[in-house]
């Protein structure tokens, strides 16, 4: 209570907590907005049936299932910002922009911003189609009339190019990172109408109680895991010489790695490149060509969310693109460069090529421990499912899913520290 007490005198603090909810509350308030002539009726079915659909919604915070003005929610920023994380490396230009301190970043967030547009009205409609295909009864009539779908993604593209801005606003003017925060807004939005649903599952059947505990239960075990590695890192001691410490030892330093570098980007990838095949074989499947219809039967039969060829898969991708994603994020070569010129070295290790030899080999261990952990964690809700389903328990949906947790914990850590940064600043600034 003495914590919230002292938040609330921080007259900054407070300013920024209270504009931030009211940010939040109007973006969830468009989640609920429905697009006119849309059918909705038949859309719950599909992403309880769907389980990556269903974390579609869950990061959309059910705008997808409500068929709202955001349906895409901000996945167009999110993958906006990774082609420009990826470009920034491959294209010396942007690479070079991005050296260039807040003047170049500021750029390259424009140039984000602007990616985002054409993203967001292309996948706008790959969704509607997606949606339609797994749908008995069509949502949007008359998908192929351009005076009928182009109206509908103009809305769309508009809506998640407003949520954008909305996150901005909360950047600049709250607290946290305001993309993440309605992310995270989102997925909490989420949970209490899945143990709605759960519950009015237990009152029907009182053995639907025991998936229920333990899915609460195994939801609290890997909220700690993810904590623990979240929180986890390596620290590389450094030792900086000549800065005006007459010191034999010099100064000492460490250089922290963190044991899980890439966040919830390669769950992203992975959930990108694993629903492709599933997304062929539902227009594959009614296509008069006999081999596409195989492709689409094989794709179904040994593809599809409880498989283990899935889940396999699944967790290879996710720890291929943990790889990937920190191949392109974190250079040893240039941390080694940076250590050295600002007279620094690593006890027992050479400067130059070794150090960085020797940086790359710790980074490439995290990694694998770390791509490891986001795979367990990304299909542990579907490995849950398949373990009530061979005991005869039944099925109940995931209170938060692998890649929400992960976004909840770093989320809510981020905002901890920050809020206590903005305490410790507001009592520094009563000294003076």
């Amino acid at each position: 209570m003495n914590y919230l007490l002292q938040i609330w005198n921080s007259k900054d603090l407070r300013k920024k907590i209270l504009f931030t909810i009211l940010i939040v509350i109007i973006a969830r308030s468009l989640a609920q907005i429905t697009i006119p002539g849309a059918n909705t009726a038949s859309l719950e079915l599909i992403f309880q049936q769907n389980q990556l659909l269903g974390m579609f919604s869950m990061l959309t915070g059910g705008s997808a299932e409500n068929f709202s003005i955001i349906l895409m929610g901000l996945s167009p920023y999110i993958n906006a910002s990774i082609i420009m994380q990826l470009l920034t490396v491959i294209v010396p230009s942007l690479e070079s922009l991005s050296k260039e301190g807040e003047a170049g970043r500021k750029k390259i967030n424009s140039i984000t911003r602007w990616l985002t547009v054409p993203i967001a009205f292309v996948q706008s409609y790959g969704m509607i189609a997606l949606l339609n295909s797994q749908s008995p009864v069509p949502i949007v009539e008359q998908i192929t009339n351009p005076t009928v779908i182009i109206p509908i993604m103009i809305t769309v593209t508009a809506g998640s190019v407003l949520l954008m801005w909305l996150g901005e606003l909360i950047t600049e003017n709250g607290i946290g990172n305001g993309v993440s925060l309605l992310i995270f807004a989102g997925i909490i939005a989420s949970v209490p109408t899945v143990i709605g649903q759960s519950l009015a599952l237990a009152q029907q059947s009182p053995d639907r109680i025991i998936p229920l505990v333990v899915a609460i239960l195994v939801t609290l075990a890997l909220t700690i895991v993810v904590i623990l590695i979240t929180e986890g890192q390596r620290q590389i001691p450094i030792v900086y010489a000549g800065r005006g410490i007459k010191s034999a030892k010099g100064v000492q330093s460490a250089l922290p790695i963190k044991v899980n570098q890439a966040g919830m980007i390669p769950i992203i990838f992975a959930v990108s490149v694993i629903s492709f095949p599933t997304l062929l074989a539902s227009f594959f499947a009614n296509s008069t060509n006999g081999t596409l219809q195989a492709v689409a039967s094989f794709i179904n039969t040994y593809m599809h969310q409880t498989s283990v060829l899935y889940l396999l898969l699944y967790f290879l991708l996710v720890i291929g693109f943990t790889f990937f994603y920190v191949s392109i994020t974190f250079n040893p070569e240039q941390v080694a460069e940076n250590i050295q010129k600002r007279g620094g070295y690593i006890p027992g290790i050479r400067p130059g090529k070794e150090t960085s030899e020797y940086i790359e080999k710790i980074s490439f261990r995290l990694n694998l421990w770390g791509g490891i952990f986001i795979g367990l964690i990304a299909i542990s809700p579907m490995v849950l499912s398949l373990i009530f389903i061979g005991l005869n328990l039944g099925t109940v949906p995931t209170i938060i899913g692998g890649a929400g947790l992960i976004i909840v914990v770093g989320v809510v850590l981020e905002l901890l520290r920050q809020v206590n940064a903005q305490m410790v600043m507001h009592d520094y600034s009563k000294l003076y």
